[in-house]
Order: structure tokens, then sequence, then C-alpha cells
């Protein structure tokens, strides 16, 4: 059942994110990051079907980096290359331009092709081409999955200047990042996390309270002030990003003096997170 649920995001999310581009981006000259940035300059310069270029071109990087996914992602990188070529042909030429001067055209595009992706990604698949390579940069010589995503973007990008001009080419990095941000909700959405680190003169009254009113757990951990020099409670736990304000409202209303740190946390599991 959650083999067909997958499947059925994938398919869902493939045709979201070609509407994006065939809908949005090329018909107000836009280009994209990673291979379907490629297919589309193709698509600018040869006239080539970016379906049919998609398709090839990220055939190719899964055949050379097959051994970077694990069976139940390759599985759905195939099926997410195929529907998106499928989608991307399906759809071709269905758009209409935007005002040349509106940020309508690079903020839908980048919703709806980071929306798509986001599904996509939602259901442990990729669309093949970006994430490959980024897999195999992180193998190899240990960069960051974002980083690599990031550098690839912005070689693509920068290559599409000299089709799209210098000006579709900015609003074409504000597709990219709308984008990014589209896919951070779509996988994470209201279930993202934070991390509290706090140190408080009054330690356990701020512990008290916040067991007993959020129903999180805190871990205490043993610190040494570098400059008081004296032994101190860090109290540390981990929130659901709607807690965040709750719990400020919590250590203020104990130790105002208390020193807080939030800081984004990709995934937490156990403990009460599913």
């Amino acid at each position: 059942m959650q083999h067909v649920k997958n499947v059925a995001l994938i398919l869902i999310g493939s045709f979201i994110f070609s509407l994006g581009i065939n809908y949005f981006a090329i018909p107000n000259g836009l280009s994209e990051g990673g291979i379907i940035g490629i297919s589309i300059v193709l698509y600018y310069v040869f006239d080539w079907s970016t379906g049919l270029s998609t398709f090839i071109l990220n055939t190719i990087l899964i055949i050379i980096g097959f051994k970077y996914l694990d069976k139940r992602m390759m599985l759905y990188t195939f099926i997410g290359i195929f529907t998106t070529s499928f989608f991307l042909w399906l759809t071709e030429h269905v758009g209409t331009p935007i005002e040349s001067d509106s940020l309508l055209a690079p903020i839908y595009a980048g919703l709806f092709a980071g929306g798509g992706i986001g599904l996509i990604f939602r259901a442990g698949g990729t669309s093949g081409g970006t994430q490959i390579i980024s897999q195999m940069m992180k193998k190899n010589w240990g960069w960051s999955m974002a980083n690599a995503t990031l550098l690839i973007d912005m070689i693509v990008i920068g290559g599409s200047v000299f089709v799209i001009g210098q000006k579709k080419a900015l609003l074409t990095v504000i597709a990219v990042y709308v984008g990014a941000r589209a896919i951070e909700f779509i996988v994470d959405g209201l279930n993202m996390r934070k991390a509290v680190t706090i140190i408080s003169e009054t330690p356990e009254e701020v512990l008290e309270a916040i067991n007993s009113n959020v129903p999180r757990g805190v871990t205490v951990l043993e610190g040494y002030g570098g400059y008081s020099k004296k032994d101190k409670k860090v109290l540390y736990v981990v929130v659901h990003k709607q807690e965040t304000f709750k719990l400020q409202r919590i250590i203020n209303g104990v130790d105002e003096e208390a020193f807080v740190v939030i800081h984004d946390v990709r995934n937490a599991f156990g403990g009460g997170f599913k």
C-alpha cells in the first residue's frame, strides 16, 4: 500500500513539475538548474524536446551513478525520470508568456517545479540529474548534498546566460530559490524541528517549567563557563517549529537573563517524533 502511495506521489509530483517548466518557465524565457536547465537551453537553441533530452541525459547519469543509490531509491528514481520526461513531453507548448517585467513567472515556476520535486522527494525518490551527481560528489569528495546541488545549479544557470541573457538568468535564480523553499516546505512542512540550547542561572526551575508545559524530553548537559570559570548545567531540547515561541515564553517567565540558542534540525525521530 505504501509503495502505491509513493508511486502516486511521484506521478503527481512529476506532472506538477512539468507544468512549472512548460507552463511558466519556458514561455517566459526562463531556465532552471540541473539537468532540466540543460534541457531547456537545448530546447531554446535546437528546439529539442525537453522531455526527450531530459530522459536521455538522466539515463546516462543513472547508468554512471547507479552504485551511489540504494535499490529502493534507484527504483523510485527510474519511475521519477520516466514520468517527469513523459509529462514534460505531454505538456509541451501549453503555456503563455506573463508580462516581461513581472516577477510572477519565476515565482510560479519555482512554486510548481519545487513543489513537484518536493512530492517526489517525499515519496523517497529523486528526479535524477542533479541528485545523482550530488551523490557522486558526496561519496568521492565529501561534499554536502546541498552545496553540491547549489554548485551544479549555479554552473548551469551561469552557462544559460549566453542563451537567455542576464535579466532572464537573474529571474531564473529567483525561480530556483523559490523552488528550493517549496521543496523544503513540502518535505519538512509543519513538522520542521528546532533544537534549543538553554544556559540559565536557575536551570532546575527552567527544567521544571519546560517539563510541566511542553511534552518534550529535556537533556541536561554538564557545562563549564569559559569566562566565569563555573560549572553550569546546559539544557537541550528539540521541539516542533510551532512550539518554539511557547518555549521562549516559558523560559523568559522563569529567567529573563537566560542565554538561549535556537537552530534548525533537519531530522528528528524517536522520543516522541515520527
